[in-house]
């Protein structure tokens, strides 16, 4: 599976929306935007976005999370975990985030998205200004004490192949919007900083 994706078909042709994404943020009251969380397993991804949409919820805006695992059982259930099936993933996940911030809505994903490349694609996609990527960080051995899936055990047991950290590689953000020590900073510290991110980004009004 190529990363350069193409159209196949020629004879399609995108429609143009009736409403303008400044239609839709004004009903809202708040910009559309993409949180993207980016980390090891275990590193505290799924709990920081999760903290962060029921925080968003309580203040009013309109937030959803794009979760992993939950993807993978819908959207992506076709794909493994080989580097192309990753890509194709992250490709995906990109393409759909950026229609839920057209929409208005701010979108939180959280997702390994192990390689640069991808989570650059996912920016262009989505769109530089709108797109805020979070480092969420915590030592490999941390992240295998946590272990909440039993994941790092089986990979060590040589039950899970390709296995970010261990036998994959994760490329570390170079130029994260945030980067979240989760070892170091409790849930409520680390959403009070993102949430504070939009705000000065004007994303977020309330």
């Amino acid at each position: 599976m190529s990363s350069e994706i193409t159209v196949k078909s020629s004879n399609i042709f995108p429609l143009k929306s009736a409403a303008t994404r400044e239609q839709r943020e004004k009903l809202l009251g708040q910009r559309g935007c993409v949180v993207w969380f980016t980390g090891l397993s275990g590193s505290g991804k799924s709990t920081l976005a999760c903290a962060l949409e029921r925080e968003l919820i309580e203040r009013g805006a309109l937030a959803f999370l794009l979760d992993g695992d939950n993807v993978r059982h819908g959207l992506s259930r076709d794909l493994g975990f080989e580097k192309a099936d990753r890509e194709e993933n992250i490709r995906r996940i990109g393409e759909v985030a950026a229609l839920f911030a057209e929409c208005g809505v701010i979108t939180l994903t959280a997702f390994i998205s192990p390689y640069r490349k991808d989570r650059l694609r996912a920016k262009e996609t989505v769109g530089e200004e709108r797109f805020l990527e979070v480092h969420v960080h915590a030592p490999l051995e941390t992240c295998e004490k946590r272990d909440p899936k039993g994941l790092y055990q089986r990979a060590r047991a040589g039950e899970i192949q390709n296995f970010t950290g261990l036998d994959a590689p994760y490329e570390t953000p170079e130029n994260p919007m945030l980067r979240i020590d989760t070892h170091e900073n409790k849930v409520a510290k680390s959403v009070s900083s993102i949430i504070r991110l939009l705000k000065e980004r004007g994303f977020l009004h309330q």
